[in-house]
């Protein structure tokens, strides 16, 4: 393949994706759940993940959504209220390899995929927020 052909096929490919409105009013939202227990300058992990937990795990499937903004404006929220160091929720808490397990969201049809039933909430905010850092 030449350069020029491999150019054409890049036109080709679809423009990156915008992500669609978040249906969640994230910025009228009571934040002291978080920002009353996880505290500097130690940040406790065993508070601040159960207050982040209690705050997130009620909006599991919008927070999960890859197509809104929805982790992006709680985010964006949480550290505009909280001012808390950059990553500290995804550096504190863990619950197992793949995240945080939210035990109040509803279980899952037991017909879904394997891989979907173990998407963690804190991995898709993570690369969510990620994404938003990294994209132009």
């Amino acid at each position: 393949m030449t350069i020029a052909n491999f150019c054409f096929l890049l036109l080709l490919l679809p423009l990156p994706f915008s992500l669609s409105a978040c249906p969640l009013s994230f910025e009228t939202m009571n934040y002291t759940i978080i920002t009353s227990r996880c505290k500097g300058p130690k940040y406790p992990p065993n508070l601040c993940c159960q207050a982040f937990k209690d705050f997130a795990c009620p909006y599991a499937d919008e927070l999960n959504d890859l197509s809104n903004q929805c982790s992006t404006q709680m985010f964006s929220y949480i550290n505009l209220y909280g001012s808390y160091p950059p990553g500290i929720f995804s550096n504190l808490c863990h619950d197992n390899k793949a995240g945080l397990v939210c035990d109040a969201v509803p279980p899952q049809d037991s017909t879904s995929n394997i891989i979907s039933d173990h998407f963690s909430l804190l991995l898709i905010l993570v690369s969510q927020l990620f994404l938003i850092m990294f994209l132009p």
